[in-house]
C-alpha cells in the first residue's frame, strides 16, 4: 500500500460531522425572517447544508441557500454565531449563522420562495422566536440576535449555548 492509500484509508475513517449555515434577515423593525420547510415541521432560517464536497465554504453556502430559497442573492455581513449541535439520528451539526442584515420593503415584496422544500414566510418579533424553532435552534438564533443588539463578536455556541452556560 502506497502512502497516498494509506492516507486515504485513514481520512476514511474519521467521524463524520455536518455542516450548516444560514443567514438571519431582519425588517426595520427587527423582526427574523423565517421560512417554513415542507419536508418537516416548524419553521426555519434561510440556509442548508454546506457542500463541502464540492468545495464550498459556509459563507458562500449561506448565501446560496438564500438566494435558491427566497430568491434573495444578496452579500452576507459578518458571522455571528457558530453552534455545535448533537441531535438524534445524524452525526453532529456544525451550524453557522451570518448577518444578513436589514431587508427593506422592496426586498421582502421580492422574496420568492423555492417551492419544491418551502411552504411560507413570515417576520417575527426576536421574543416570540422559540415560539416557532425548535431545540438548539431556536437558542442560535436568539443568541444570533443578541449579538447584533450588543455588538459584540461571533458567539460559540454548543446546542444552541455559551459553553458553560445551562
Amino acid at each position: 500500500m502506497t502512502t497516498t492509500d494509506d492516507f486515504a484509508t485513514y481520512i476514511a475513517s474519521l467521524p463524520r460531522v455536518l455542516a450548516g449555515a444560514a443567514a438571519l434577515y431582519r425588517d426595520a423593525e427587527g423582526r427574523v425572517l423565517l421560512v417554513e420547510p415542507n419536508y418537516r415541521e416548524g419553521w426555519t432560517l434561510p440556509g442548508g447544508t454546506v457542500e463541502s464536497d464540492q468545495g464550498e465554504s459556509p459563507r458562500t453556502a449561506a448565501r446560496r441557500e438564500s438566494a435558491e430559497e427566497i430568491g434573495l442573492d444578496l452579500p452576507l455581513g459578518r458571522l455571528l454565531a457558530v453552534d455545535w449541535s448533537l441531535g438524534e439520528g445524524r452525526p453532529p451539526l456544525v451550524a453557522y449563522v451570518y448577518d444578513g442584515g436589514v431587508l427593506d420593503a422592496g426586498q421582502l415584496a421580492s422574496i420568492k420562495l423555492q417551492e419544491e422544500e418551502l411552504i411560507s414566510w413570515r417576520l417575527v418579533d426576536p421574543a416570540d422566536l422559540t415560539a416557532y424553532l425548535p431545540g438548539s435552534l431556536g437558542r442560535r438564533t436568539e443568541e444570533a440576535c443578541r449579538v447584533i443588539r450588543s455588538g459584540e463578536g461571533t458567539v460559540e455556541l454548543e446546542n444552541g449555548r455559551r459553553p458553560g452556560a445551562s
